[in-house]
């Protein structure tokens, strides 16, 4: 099933057209009723009656919306011509909106890729682009995107962990960007038969599930105590590295290997501390 442009009638003059002729009409069958003329009279009658069934056909199409016409079941075509249309009385008429809609979906509670219970809600923007698809296709397109949506999201977010914890992997709270496409993607595919297309899809909310709330908290707090220190460590080596090979270029001082680990260990005790950033003094000798 696709959209099929239909043409239509200015209704404003058929408006007018069909008003003049029920107003004759109407004339027409009084003074055949008083002059005693039952073919007047008659004709008038079923003139009025005609005109007044072709303002049946007349109808209203507003900025970005759409007309679905049919026939006696049978899909005839769509109207997207703005103002007052007219076409087939006997066609009944469906409209629909193409403007550009958005929605946030529920907070949904899944489980990532390594298995941890997560909270997650996403923003669709989305509109219809396929008349025909939307109305016949399925049997609620607004529900369909809803659901379906929030399908995506699901499947989605089982495909990533929630974190990052190796480089150049993705994960749902450190790649935004890579996420949005793949969940915009995940949606289209869903949404494709229904005549919608998703303009955007964003997460809206991530967080993990209560329950594991405080004991992941602890565990990106060790993480970031770790990196840390590690950066800490690469400082102090790079540091050390640089001082001797300054005090070698220079010829400061021949340092035999036996004092050259000494003078290792006292500068990166130095740069280092016992408590990560507090520098611990050594008064101890390297000579």
């Amino acid at each position: 099933m696709k959209e099929n442009n239909l043409k239509s009638f200015n209704g404003i003059g058929v408006l007018i057209f069909s008003l003049a002729a029920c107003t004759l009409c109407a004339y027409g069958f009084f003074i055949g009723a008083q002059g005693h003329d039952p073919l007047i009279a008659f004709g008038s009658l079923a003139g009025l009656i005609v005109f007044s069934f072709l303002l049946i056909g007349l109808y209203m199409v507003e900025p970005n919306q759409a007309a679905v016409l049919s026939l006696f079941g049978k899909y005839v075509g769509t109207v997207k011509e703005q103002g007052l249309r007219w076409n087939n009385p006997f066609y009944s008429k469906k409209k629909i909106s193409l403007r550009t809609r958005n929605f946030e979906s529920g907070k949904l509670k899944v489980n990532d890729l390594e298995g941890s219970p997560i909270e997650i809600a996403a923003v669709v923007v989305w509109n219809v682009v396929d008349s025909a698809e939307a109305v016949f296709n399925v049997d609620d397109y607004e529900s369909f995107v809803h659901i379906q949506s929030e399908a995506a999201l699901r499947a989605m977010a089982t495909s990533y962990p929630y974190d990052q914890h190796e480089d150049g992997k993705i994960s749902l709270r450190s790649h935004a960007g890579e996420i949005a496409k793949h969940l915009t993607e995940e949606i289209q595919e869903r949404l494709a038969e229904a005549g919608v297309r998703v303009i955007e899809a964003r997460i809206s909310h991530l967080a993990y599930a209560p329950e594991i709330a405080q004991a992941m908290l602890q565990r990106q707090q060790a993480s970031a105590i770790i990196a840390a220190r590690t950066r800490i460590v690469e400082g102090a080596v790079s540091m050390v590295e640089m001082a001797l090979s300054e005090l070698s270029k220079r010829n400061v001082v021949d340092l035999d290997p036996e004092r050259r680990a000494a003078m290792v260990s006292n500068l990166l005790v130095v740069l280092c501390g016992e408590r990560g950033t507090q520098p611990i003094v050594n008064t101890g000798s390297i000579y």
